[in-house]
């Protein structure tokens, strides 16, 4: 990396990080709650009619619900944001180097495979269309779950929030993956074929230090258009889009980003000055207009809410998220640091491991999309999904949190 390029931006400062996520994390709940009040009032039949109201264009294939165009269409500025930021952890991050970014691939693997895994035996009996929602408890939102640590362990070892962070990156990476290759069933090679098309232009631009948004937004629109109508989940348009932005700050593609102690000016590559700029649109507006449009399931009261958890659909998330993630994290973890050369950050004690594990089991964002992609928006087990997966989001924060707040305790107790 350039001696007068900035910090890497998504590790710059643990506390602007945990606040940036706080804040997306207040606006996940509200928007949550906020929806399943509607959902489940009077001002349902409103909700719904807004949540199915369809627009756009029907030869592009555009004329989605805007409960489509959330997940579409706004979950791809979300995913752009991941894909920067899984570029610079992979270029300039914890993930450049394989002796520190091992322990955390290798947790976030087993986080996503064992959920996996008691979802599919909870399901066995259950038939075929059930097993569709084996990635599900898969994924961990990580604006709830570093919201969590931010409340409750401000006094937890830095590593740990670090470790959680990684982490989390990853397991988007495994997400995405999931979505572009389970998710997609037919797929139209002549648009795909065009979407190489501005995507080409896009990455010759920004590599030439390009940042006009007249020029990079319409280019970003055509290509997840036409990635949208090849039958590839959109979102992964985003993340290519990321992928092409530059990274490391050259004489062409950088941005000024203040000085250094001695008066040196510093320097941003594109992909650091890109996330800081889109990751509050996608904090602000995207991600919680998803979960307001997604998160809107009518319960029916307790007898509602009873059924929901007598289909093995809902259990199997809620066993997922919770004891999956648990066990997955932890078990790979124990595992992979009994390798030669290999072990966590030792100011991280197995305790603090286990209650970072169980806040790694509140997925979300990424959750209730591969629901919707598993049995389709609107049907009863869609309903039951979202019941899942906000009951095992809850029940993973509540258990994680107590363990680390009471872990945060004693290393308050410490410093005084």
């Amino acid at each position: 990396m350039p001696v007068d390029q900035a910090p890497h931006s998504i590790w710059r400062g643990i506390h602007q990080t945990l606040g940036k996520d706080t804040v997306g994390g207040a606006l996940l709940l509200a928007a949550t709650l906020l929806a399943l009040v509607l959902a489940n009032t009077g001002a349902a039949g409103f909700y719904n009619g807004l949540r199915d109201f369809t627009f756009g264009p029907e030869s592009l294939h555009l004329n989605l619900s805007v409960g489509a165009w959330a997940a579409d269409g706004l979950l791809a500025i979300f995913f752009f944001v991941v894909g920067l930021e899984l570029k610079e952890e992979f270029v300039v991050g914890k993930l450049r180097n394989f002796s520190t970014a091992i322990v955390p691939i290798a947790a976030a693997a087993g986080g996503v495979a064992v959920p996996a895994l008691i979802y599919v035996v909870v399901n066995l009996q259950s038939g075929s269309d059930a097993l569709q929602g084996w990635a599900i408890p898969a994924a961990t939102d990580i604006a709830f779950a570093v919201a969590v640590i931010a409340v409750v362990g401000r006094n937890l070892p830095p590593a740990l929030r670090t470790f959680l962070l990684t982490l989390a990156v990853v397991d988007d990476l495994l997400a995405i993956s999931i979505i572009a290759i389970f998710y997609t069933d037919d797929i139209a090679f002549v648009p795909l074929g065009l979407a190489l098309v501005p995507l080409a232009i896009f990455a010759f631009a920004v590599q030439r230090g390009v940042r006009a948004w007249w020029l990079l937004i319409p280019l970003g629109v055509i290509t997840w258009a036409l990635v949208h109508a090849s039958g590839i989940h959109a979102t992964v348009a985003g993340v290519l889009l990321g992928f092409m932005v530059p990274v490391i700050a050259t004489k062409r593609a950088r941005v000024k980003d203040g000085v250094d102690a001695t008066g040196r000016q510093l320097y941003d590559g594109l992909a650091a000055h890109f996330a800081d700029r889109w990751s509050v649109v996608s904090t602000a507006v995207a991600v919680p207009l998803f979960a307001f449009f997604s998160a809107g399931v009518t319960v029916g009261g307790i007898s509602g809410l009873l059924d929901s958890f007598q289909d093995t659909i809902a259990l199997g998330i809620i066993a997922g998220l919770v004891l999956g993630k648990a066990i997955g994290i932890t078990a790979t973890t124990f595992l992979v640091t009994r390798l030669p050369g290999l072990r966590i950050d030792p100011t991280i004690k197995w305790v603090d491991m286990i209650g970072m594990a169980f806040v790694a089991g509140i997925g979300f964002t990424v959750s209730l999309l591969v629901g919707e992609l598993s049995f389709g928006v609107g049907s009863e087990s869609d309903d039951h999904v979202k019941v899942g997966v906000l009951a095992g989001s809850l029940i993973s924060a509540i258990i994680g949190g107590v363990i680390l707040s009471v872990r945060n305790r004693h290393y308050n107790s410490l410093t005084r």
